[in-house]
């Protein structure tokens, strides 16, 4: 066990404590009344105004989320960060079926707050987005070169939210070589991935369950908005007699080309477009279809965006239950942690009012399993996905 003497110690108010009795892993920066001169980045013990130690954090001088807890009441050990990877390991290899490319780390929600890591066959991708993870870097990669002799590991170190931590963006190989365009394999499909230049990681992976789950209800013709690289597209292709797949990237559309030519898939047809123009025109040519998906980026990325956000959301929904015909599907998704279950259930109900369509919700499902939700921090729940028959 190491000593916790000589490592600075914070002291947070009372309505931090109950924060962390409540094992939600944040202290805001207006929960504390001394932060002992702790250097960002730094692992520090935590106290509560009457001494009572309330675990340990890494700390950061930058961000409004100054502790972020990585054990709560107890000390740390040199083994910590290993015990914590292999104990995500365990979890993946009993929930992670069919498919070389999944998260291994989901931050808070495998104790480990603010670090990301993906696994693509046998590449890594990783994401330090807090003082404290980017002081740990070198320690992942060398856990990670340990425990599984990659190929590469990768960073992808560019997301807005190191802003708040006064980190700059970046990304590069951390180990290995430059790992290229690479193929990864979801439910039996191929898909070619650029580990630097991708969205994200180089995938989005938290759909990949949807993925099927879309894939079994889809019939006739379909429509895959916000289509990306087409990974709703290209599951719901053996099941519909065509598909046709849009997004507003030209890039994202040449590869989702590719993707479907290495698959031997021939009924996706990509259209570039602006997915809320195209979804008036075609309801204004008189287009239906059996099928619908909507997976559009996160619309509300902050408290303030909210009510911009559920706009977008509505009309989005409201023009595609325009376009189904009657007993067709809509799957209709949202990643914005700030717009919950119950406002994207109301968001529902309000266009289907609005449409005067009958919606029967079929199916409520979430992010894939390896990105588990820690119950008691509702921010690890961000995915909301709904699968509802249109009457």
């Amino acid at each position: 066990m190491i000593s916790l003497a000589s490592v600075t110690t914070v002291t947070i108010k009372k309505a931090g404590a109950e924060r962390v009795r409540a094992r939600h892993a944040w202290v805001y920066r207006g929960d504390l009344t001394d932060d002992g001169g702790a250097n960002g980045g730094e692992v520090v013990r935590v106290i509560d105004q009457r001494g009572r130690s309330q675990g340990c954090a890494l700390f950061s001088s930058r961000s409004q989320i100054s502790l972020r807890f990585v054990s709560f009441y107890r000390e740390i050990d040199e083994h910590l960060w290993l015990r914590r990877l292999r104990s995500a390991a365990e979890l993946r290899a009993r929930v992670v079926n069919d498919t070389t490319a999944y998260r291994l780390v989901f931050g808070e929600s495998d104790l480990l707050p603010s670090l990301i890591i993906d696994r693509y066959g046998d590449c890594f991708v990783i994401q330090t987005l807090s003082q404290g993870m980017e002081n740990l870097k070198s320690r992942w990669v060398e856990l990670l070169a340990s425990e599984y002799s990659p190929r590469a590991i990768v960073e992808r170190n560019e997301s807005r939210v190191r802003d708040l931590e006064g980190l700059p963006r970046h990304s590069g190989v951390l180990y290995g070589e430059e790992p290229g365009t690479i193929e990864i394999k979801m439910n039996g499909l191929a898909f070619e991935i650029d580990l630097l230049r991708g969205q994200k990681t180089g995938a989005f992976l938290d759909q990949r369950e949807n993925y099927v789950a879309a894939a079994s209800y889809a019939t006739g013709r379909a429509l895959d908005c916000f289509t990306f690289q087409g990974g709703f597209a290209l599951h719901m292709a053996k099941r519909c007699a065509s598909v046709i797949a849009v997004d507003v990237s030209a890039p994202a559309l040449e590869q989702a080309g590719r993707n479907a030519s290495i698959n031997g898939i021939g009924n996706i047809e990509f259209r570039e477009a602006n997915v809320f123009d195209c979804l008036r025109d075609m309801d204004d040519n008189g287009e239906r279809f059996d099928s619908i998906v909507l997976d559009p980026p996160a619309f509300a990325k902050n408290q303030a965006s909210v009510q911009g956000a559920l706009r977008g959301y509505k009309e989005i929904n409201l023009r595609a239950l325009k376009l189904l015909n009657p007993g067709g599907t809509l799957i209709t998704s949202t990643c914005s942690y700030h717009v919950n279950e119950e406002m994207f259930l109301n968001i529902l109900a309000g266009a289907a009012a609005d449409a005067g369509r009958s919606v029967q919700i079929v199916e409520k499902r979430m992010q894939a399993r390896d990105h588990p939700v820690l119950v008691s921090m509702p921010e690890t729940y961000y995915l909301k996905c709904l699968i509802a028959r249109i009457e």
